[in-house]
């Protein structure tokens, strides 16, 4: 593990252009990912829908290269074209039933041609984690103001838990979330990453004058939880895989999956909920139907 670290630290310096630190490369990065990303979060539609297929895209490519280290197999090159082929139907905007279909096929033929080459079902799994994530967050958003907002507060929720959860834990410290896991995590951050989402979620509710009473903070804090469990589920990836980074896809930040592997399981979780109130194509209307 220590032999990995030093050789993608090593790899930053050698990357990082003259004159500037692996910090500033990683300011730049971050502030111009922030920019695209909201910009097409306000723009919504099919911008909005290319950006949930790329990270999808880029989440499964991730998940498989943290497994193979050098050439792709006959079975990794399936399950990226499968994956790819369903979310231009995510692109298009078909329905839920549909897209949930073309996705069962490619995990199930991921999965029985994973098997023939004696790999597993690891790929087939890596569809389902990235299309479900990346498919949550298209149909949250969708094209109306309800699923602007659901975004917004999805964003707010799972930004303040990751930011407040990592200061906290540096300034408090105590005992660790999951040593074995993530050595880093405590409880004191865990706490308080999610007393900031519950903050983060009632002051979005209020932007958008939202009288929700107490759903709105049980939300932001069921979101938080998840966000954080899924954090932890992509550190017990990188450990299994005994790597660093999910990849070197974004400058000083790592991997795409670094970045949203807490956003992706909270997207899934906040679609759950809005399904449950509205309906499969429109579930943002269940969370925020009254800005309709």
């Amino acid at each position: 593990m220590i032999d990995v670290r030093n050789e993608i630290a090593e790899r930053l310096r050698q990357d990082a252009p003259s004159g500037m630190s692996n910090l500033q490369i990683r300011i730049i990065s971050g502030v111009f990912l922030a920019v695209v990303v909201l910009t097409l979060t306000w723009l919504g539609g099919l911008p909005f829908r290319i950006l949930a297929a790329v990270i999808s895209a880029a989440v499964l490519y991730e998940w498989v290269r943290m497994r193979v280290k050098e050439h792709l197999t006959g079975n990794d090159i399936f399950a990226i074209v499968a994956m790819v082929s369903v979310l231009l139907f995510l692109i298009i905007g078909v329905s839920v039933p549909i897209l949930a279909g073309l996705f069962a096929i490619a995990f199930v033929l991921s999965a029985v041609i994973g098997l023939a080459f004696g790999q597993g079902t690891w790929n087939a799994w890596g569809i389902l984690y990235g299309g479900a994530g990346g498919s949550a967050l298209a149909y949250l958003r969708a094209d109306d103001t309800p699923g602007f907002a659901a975004i917004l507060f999805l964003f707010a929720v799972v930004w303040a838990t990751d930011i407040f959860a990592y200061f906290t834990g540096r300034s408090l410290g105590g005992a660790r979330l999951a040593p074995r896991i993530s050595p880093k995590k405590t409880w004191s951050g865990a706490i308080g990453g999610a007393a900031a989402a519950i903050g983060a979620g009632v002051m979005m509710a209020w932007v958008f004058g939202l009288q929700g009473g107490w759903t709105v903070p049980m939300v932001a804090l069921l979101l938080s939880i998840v966000s954080q469990s899924g954090d932890l589920f992509e550190s017990w990836v990188k450990r299994r895989h005994d790597v660093k980074d999910s990849s070197n896809l974004i400058p000083g930040h790592g991997g795409v999956m670094d970045r949203v592997d807490g956003l992706v399981v909270a997207a899934v979780a906040l679609y759950l909920i809005g399904w449950l109130f509205a309906d499969r194509d429109h579930p943002a209307h269940g969370l925020f139907g009254v800005l309709s």
